[in-house]
């Protein structure tokens, strides 16, 4: 029989997208971020696995797709084949902001120029499903970036390989260092050699 293991077939994600991450973005230490890009130039925006939202069983209280008082993702608007009228967006755009219940805020950024196809609204009423499905059913917006863009948009960005060496790289270094085991003071080992010379001539 054939190994199940070794002969399992590869996620629509590994199928048809590549991924692209974008690490400690302005210089927040975890917070990263991963951009799925489809050959057809679609890039669909996720949190990455090591994102601290992700990690120790956190739970989350709100995700706003309100930027600020003028600009809300929520109201992007797309229209033709072309997708014309959707919001243009920097990879420093915010997308939304994410409070856990822990009180911590975090905003997801872009990670790449282009135009916003939509967001994800499924997320808004069910949560655990970023938490759950990140690169599926729980990501974060769909970005279509400029045809002449396209080649060089994830230019910046980390392949896989690379960013699970980051990761890697931060696990050794907070991992404590053994320390290592004093040596016995001479003293009391001189005085514990006089105590049983003194024993042996009584």
């Amino acid at each position: 029989m054939e190994d199940m293991e070794h002969n399992k077939a590869p996620s629509v994600i590994d199928r048809y997208y590549t991924r692209w991450y974008k690490t400690d973005i302005k210089g927040k230490d975890c917070e990263d971020q991963c951009v799925l890009q489809h050959s057809n130039r679609i890039c669909v925006i996720t949190l990455a696995e090591s994102h601290p939202i992700l990690q120790n069983g956190r739970s989350i209280k709100s995700i706003n797709y309100q930027i600020s008082a003028g600009c809300s993702r929520l109201h992007n608007r797309v229209s033709g084949k072309s997708k014309r009228g959707g919001q243009f967006l920097t990879e420093f755009a915010p997308l939304c902001r994410i409070t856990c219940t822990d009180g911590v805020e975090y905003t997801i950024y872009s990670c790449i120029r282009g135009r916003l196809l939509e967001v994800n609204e499924d997320i808004l009423q069910r949560p655990e499903l970023l938490l759950g499905k990140p690169s599926t059913e729980g990501y974060i917006a769909v970005i279509l970036p400029k045809i002449e863009e396209s080649k060089t948009v994830t230019n910046g960005l980390l392949s896989r390989e690379e960013y699970e060496s980051v990761v890697s790289k931060r696990t050794r270094s907070t991992q404590p260092e053994p320390q290592p085991q004093p040596e016995p003071c001479l003293g009391m080992r001189s005085q514990g050699l006089l105590t049983r010379s003194s024993a042996q001539l009584e």
